[in-house]
């Protein structure tokens, strides 16, 4: 594999969840998602899947969980990272989509990071773990200000490790 990235959502406090569910309704979020990951592995957590509720079309799914019984049609299951990654060996870029046990196991490992900051903060569960930005080099930046369709500011970003 050549690139371990991670693609990610976080507001002004790191929150990236609350029972479950996404904090902010951002379609322009959701397309920059979809841009980036078809055609990708995209590897996520059990509740992660089940917030989504199907596979996402157009990517190998693949569900991290503890449940050695679990079985999800259309979508591969294992029960550790380590295991997800390593079925992705052959592939070029592999995305870590959530949530955020899986981000946190999985920071150590990533090469890039395809961040949406949303310029709010929230009440939430789930959050991003603390980037130690002396390990990362941003490379892309792009603001978008709120609008009809988002209701909030919201920055695209790249990072690199160094």
């Amino acid at each position: 594999m050549n690139k371990l990235s991670l693609i990610v959502a976080i507001s002004e406090n790191n929150a990236i969840g609350k029972d479950n569910k996404l904090l902010w309704h951002l379609p322009a979020d959701l397309k920059h998602f979809k841009e980036i990951t078809t055609g990708h592995p995209i590897l996520m957590g059990r509740k992660t899947y089940d917030s989504i509720g199907r596979p996402l079309p157009n990517r190998r799914n693949i569900v991290i969980t503890r449940s050695a019984s679990l079985e999800i049609p259309n979508v591969e299951v294992v029960n550790n990272l380590e295991d997800a990654i390593s079925l992705c060996a052959k592939e070029n870029e592999v995305f870590i989509i959530g949530g955020a046990e899986i981000y946190k196991h999985a920071l150590e490992l990533t090469n890039r990071i395809y961040l949406t900051t949303v310029h709010q903060t929230y009440e939430a569960d789930a959050f991003f773990p603390e980037l130690k930005m002396n390990e990362w080099k941003e490379v892309f930046n792009e603001y978008h200000p709120a609008d009809e369709k988002n209701s909030v500011a919201y920055t695209f970003s790249t990072l690199e490790r160094i």
